[in-house]
C-alpha cells in the first residue's frame, strides 16, 4: 500500500506579527515588527535601532539604542530602555593624534532606583596634563552623580542620549583644558527598582 503523506504544517503561517514601539520617552514610536508563535515568548527581546530611525535627524546616525520588550497587549509590544552605545565607525573617528583621551565607567542610581552603567568620554584638544586629567575626571562624575540623584530613569535617559549631561561636563571641563568632545558613549541598564509588595494580615481584613 503507498504510504499517506502527513501533512506538513507551514510554522511560519502559525505565528502572529506583533508590532513593537518605543517607551513613552521615546515617543511610543513604532520601531520595527517581529514574528512569534507565543506572546510570552517575545517577553525579554531586545531590539536594537538607531536614534536617527527615531527622530529623522542625520546628526543621530552614529548612537545606537536598545530596547526590551516588557508587556504584551494584543499585537502591540511595549519596551523599556536597556541601553545605548556609539558606533564603533564613529568613537574611531573620533580619535586624533596630539591629544588625550580619558574614559570613566560609572554605576549610577537614578532618583526612582534604576541603576545605569554609564561609559563616559572626554577627547581634549591638546596633550593633558595628568593633573589636567585627574580634573576633568572629578568633573565628569559630579555632574553624572548629581544628575542621576537628581533625576528619574526616563528623564536620565532622555539627558543622557540626546546629550545635555555631556553639554553640562563640557561647559566645566573646557576650563581645565580646550576640549573637543564630551560624550555619553555607552550606557547599561543594569537593574530596576523592586516593587514591594503590601503585605495583609488577617487581623487587617474587615470583618463582614
Amino acid at each position: 500500500m503507498p504510504r499517506r503523506r502527513r501533512k506538513v504544517q507551514d510554522k511560519w503561517r502559525m505565528k502572529t506579527w506583533y508590532n513593537i514601539q518605543s517607551p513613552s520617552y521615546f515617543g511610543e514610536a513604532y520601531i520595527g515588527s517581529a514574528p512569534c508563535s507565543d506572546p510570552d515568548k517575545m517577553i525579554g527581546r531586545v531590539i536594537a535601532k538607531t536614534l536617527y530611525d527615531l527622530t529623522d535627524d542625520f546628526a543621530h546616525q552614529h548612537l545606537k539604542l536598545f530596547f526590551k520588550i516588557t508587556d504584551v497587549k494584543g499585537n502591540d509590544c511595549a519596551t523599556i530602555f536597556k541601553g545605548h552605545e556609539y558606533s564603533r565607525e564613529y568613537l574611531r573617528g573620533l580619535v586624533r593624534r596630539r591629544s588625550t583621551r580619558i574614559d570613566d565607567i560609572l554605576n549610577l542610581t537614578t532618583k526612582d532606583g534604576y541603576k545605569v552603567r554609564a561609559s563616559i568620554v572626554v577627547l581634549s584638544s591638546q596633550k593633558a596634563r595628568t593633573s589636567q586629567v585627574s580634573a576633568v575626571r572629578k568633573i565628569i562624575q559630579r555632574i553624572a552623580y548629581e544628575k542621576a540623584q537628581d533625576l528619574t530613569f526616563e528623564q536620565f535617559v532622555r539627558e543622557a542620549v540626546l546629550g545635555k549631561i555631556a553639554s553640562d561636563m563640557y561647559n566645566e571641563a573646557k576650563n581645565i583644558i580646550p576640549i573637543r568632545h564630551v560624550g555619553i558613549r555607552k550606557t547599561k541598564l543594569l537593574a530596576s527598582p523592586i516593587k514591594k509588595e503590601i503585605e495583609v494580615s488577617v487581623e487587617d481584613i474587615p470583618k463582614v
